[in-house]
């Protein structure tokens, strides 16, 4: 009887791969907030209730994009040792993400314009990171 299994230490293209996501998400979020702050001179601020407000700097942009998206390789390396439908189910929940993470600019931004630069910057590193990273996904 022949039987094959998963290598135990991931592929390195695949991992080279999955770092270049995250690293383009970041690009992209850090290119988007250059076009929108000092170019277009929009203010990302934003408050939590009663709070002060707090202004959006480029370290947390990217910082945060980089957390996001090695949590998605994580999340896509558990499906796929879990499911044949890791692609599938892994970009239905991180559309279903990106999708939750817009109501935090909705709730919180303090001005219209906030509100939308901070809308266009999650659609933005979703737009680079989501598709390219399922493209990454191992068939079982």
């Amino acid at each position: 009887m022949l039987t094959t299994t998963a290598p135990a230490v991931p592929d390195i293209k695949q991992g080279r791969a999955r770092a270049l996501c995250a690293a383009g998400g970041a690009l992209a979020a850090a290119v988007a907030w250059i076009v929108e702050v000092p170019l277009l001179g929009i203010h990302l601020n934003f408050r939590f209730g009663a709070g002060h407000i707090q202004t959006i700097a480029a370290g947390q942009v990217i910082g945060v994009t980089v957390a996001a998206s090695l949590l998605g390789w994580l999340l896509l390396a558990l499906l796929e040792r879990r499911t044949p439908h890791a692609r599938l189910l892994w970009t239905t929940i991180a559309l279903a993400a990106l999708a939750a993470s817009l109501a935090l600019p909705l709730a919180a931004a303090t001005t219209t314009s906030a509100i939308a630069g901070l809308i266009v910057m999650h659609m933005t590193v979703g737009a680079a990171v989501i598709p390219a990273m399922a493209h990454t996904a191992r068939a079982r």
